[in-house]
């Protein structure tokens, strides 16, 4: 109950409604986009404890998904799954927010919670995502197969 409660305070703070507003400048700017996800993986490799390898293969594929959109490569992603997913990375890698990051023990807690609360809500577009992660991988693997020629004369 108390998690649902920080999200809710997450949710409805000034921090996370200007991340919000960002997020649509982010999704229009794939750099800005690259830069914001290099900067949530190395927030991530400083976090350590329990269950954090879980969370940081979570993060490894939103961000795979982020990127593949940046490309062009993937963008089935719904418009509003990108602008929430782009908004939870803006606040996770903002210093400043409900409790700040500087905070000992306790600064990081609504991050965490926040993109907990994020990957559990869109299951289903990163289950989509994964499968065209392997559908793509399995086609690439077969149009690299070495190619045998056949001499002839």
């Amino acid at each position: 109950m108390a998690n649902k409660s920080l999200i809710s305070r997450i949710l409805t703070s000034i921090f996370f409604k200007r991340a919000n507003v960002g997020a649509v400048r982010y999704a229009r700017n794939s750099r800005s986009l690259y830069q914001l996800i290099r900067d949530a993986l190395d927030k991530s490799g400083g976090l350590s404890g329990n269950n954090i390898a879980a969370f940081r293969e979570q993060l490894g594929i939103v961000t795979r998904l982020l990127k593949a959109y940046a490309s062009g490569d993937y963008r089935q992603l719904p418009w509003k799954t990108l602008i929430r997913v782009i908004a939870v990375l803006i606040y996770f890698v903002s210093p400043i927010d409900i409790l700040p990051d500087f905070l000992p023990i306790v600064g990081l807690t609504d991050d965490i919670a926040l993109m907990l609360w994020l990957f559990s809500g869109i299951k289903d577009d990163i289950e989509k995502f994964r499968q065209w992660e392997q559908t793509t991988a399995a086609a690439g693997e077969m149009t690299t197969q070495p190619v045998k020629t056949i001499k002839i004369g």
